[in-house]
C-alpha cells in the first residue's frame, strides 16, 4: 500500500525543486540581458530556445510518464535539470546559451508535465483537492530562487557561481526526499498513438485557458524584472524582488486553494481570477511606479495562482485520456505559454514597448475569465 504522507512529501519537493530552478534563472534575467549584450528582441530569440526545448518535452515526458511511471521519470529528469543548469551557468557566447537553454527549457518542460501526473496520483489516492498545494510548494520554491538572485546581486555574486551553488543546494535534499517515496501507476503503450498529441474536444479550451495564466506567469518571469528596470526605474537588486513578491503571492493563494475551490467551485474561482490578474498587470502599466508595479505583480500572482492547478486536475481526471498525455497535451498549450510567452512578449517590446507588452498581457488575462466554465470537472471532452 502507498504510503500518501511520504508520496505528498515527494511531490511537494519536486514542485519546489522545478520552481527553485525557474526562480533562480528569472532573477538574472537581466544581467543574462547585459553579458550578452541583448536588445529585448533579441532577449526573446534567446528565450525562444527554453520554449522550444519544453515543447519538445511534453509529449515525449508523457509518454515516458504513462510507460515508466510518472514518480520514476520525475527523478530522472530532475537530474537532467540540474546537469542542464551547467551550461546555462557557463555558456561563454550568445551562440553557446542557446542550446543550453533549449536543454533547461526541456528539464524544465518534461518534470512540469511527469511531476503533476504524480500529483494527481497522490491527490486522488489523498481524496482530497490538494493540487492547488503542490503548486503553492512550487511558487515558494520559486520566490526562493528568485531570492537568492536578490541576495546574489546585493552581495555581488556572479551569474556562474549563483547557478551551480544553488542548484546543487536545492537539488541534494529533494531528491533524498524523494527517491522511492511512490511507486506510480503505468499505462500500456498503444502503438498506434502518436507521440504528440494536440488537446481536443473540452481538453484544447482548458489548454486555452492555461495558456492565457502561464503566459502571463512566464512574462512576469523572464520580464518582470525588465519591466520594473526600464519602465518602474528599479535598480537590478529591487527589480529582482519583483518575482519574489509574484511568487509569494502564489503561495499565499495556492496554500489555500482547497478551501476556495470547495466554497466558490473551479468555474466562478477562475472567473475570479482572470479579473484579479488583468486588474494587476493594468495597474502595473497605466500607473507604472515601483511601489504600484509591485502591487500589481502581487494581484497577478493572486490571480493565476490557482488557474494552472484547476487545469492540470482537470487533465488529470478526465475520462478519456491517459494521465500523461491529458497533462502532456494541455502543458502543450498551459506550460508553452510560460515558456513561449515570453519570446512573444519580447517581439511585442521590440516592436512597441515593454510597457505596452505588458499591457497585452492584462487583456490575455481577461480569456480566463470568458472560458473558465472548461475547468468544470463534469465536461466531457
Amino acid at each position: 500500500m502507498q504510503d500518501i504522507r511520504r508520496g505528498w512529501a515527494a511531490v511537494v519537493a519536486m514542485f519546489a525543486l522545478n520552481g527553485v530552478f525557474l526562480g533562480v534563472w528569472a532573477s538574472r534575467v537581466p544581467a543574462v540581458a547585459e553579458r550578452y549584450g541583448l536588445s529585448p528582441g533579441g532577449l526573446g530569440l534567446v528565450l525562444l530556445a527554453i520554449g522550444l526545448g519544453a515543447i519538445v518535452s511534453f509529449p515525449l515526458a508523457g509518454r515516458l510518464a504513462d510507460k515508466r511511471g510518472a514518480a520514476r521519470v520525475t527523478l530522472w529528469l530532475a537530474l537532467g535539470h540540474v546537469a542542464a543548469m551547467g551550461p546555462v551557468a557557463l555558456a561563454p557566447n550568445v551562440w553557446a546559451l542557446v542550446p543550453a537553454l533549449f536543454a533547461f527549457g526541456a528539464m524544465q518542460g518534461g518534470m512540469d508535465v511527469t511531476m503533476n501526473a504524480w500529483a494527481g496520483e497522490v491527490e486522488k489516492a489523498s481524496g482530497r483537492p490538494i493540487m492547488s498545494v503542490f503548486h503553492g510548494l512550487w511558487s515558494l520554491g520559486a520566490a526562493t530562487g528568485a531570492a537568492t538572485g536578490f541576495g546574489a546581486v546585493s552581495l555581488g555574486i556572479g551569474i556562474t557561481p549563483h547557478f551551480i551553488a544553488v542548484s546543487l543546494l536545492a537539488a541534494v535534499p529533494a531528491l533524498l526526499i524523494a527517491r522511492g517515496a511512490w511507486v506510480s501507476q503505468t499505462h500500456a503503450a498503444d502503438g498506434s498513438e502518436p507521440v504528440f498529441v494536440f488537446p481536443k474536444g473540452a481538453l484544447l479550451v482548458v489548454g486555452a485557458v492555461a495558456l492565457a495564466a502561464a503566459l502571463g506567469e512566464g512574462s512576469v518571469a523572464d520580464w518582470g524584472a525588465l519591466f520594473l528596470v526600464r519602465v518602474a526605474g528599479a535598480g537590478e537588486a529591487s527589480a529582482a524582488l519583483g518575482y519574489t513578491v509574484f511568487a509569494l503571492a502564489m503561495v499565499t493563494v495556492r496554500v489555500s486553494g482547497g478551501g476556495v475551490v470547495g466554497a466558490l467551485g473551479p468555474v466562478r474561482t477562475t472567473r475570479i481570477a482572470g479579473l484579479l490578474a488583468a486588474t494587476g498587470a493594468g495597474l502595473a502599466v497605466a500607473v507604472a511606479s515601483y511601489p504600484v508595479a509591485l502591487a500589481g505583480f502581487v494581484l497577478m500572482g493572486a490571480g493565476y495562482a490557482l488557474v494552472i492547478p484547476l487545469a492540470f486536475s482537470r487533465a488529470a481526471n478526465d475520462p478519456f485520456v491517459k494521465p500523461g498525455r491529458a497533462i502532456a497535451s494541455v502543458a502543450t498549450l498551459g506550460y508553452g505559454g510560460v515558456l513561449l510567452g515570453p519570446p512573444i512578449i519580447g517581439f511585442v517590446a521590440e516592436a512597441t514597448s515593454v510597457r505596452f507588452s505588458f499591457g497585452v498581457v492584462a487583456a490575455l488575462a481577461l480569456v480566463i475569465s470568458v472560458f473558465a466554465h472548461a475547468l468544470q470537472p463534469s465536461v466531457e471532452g
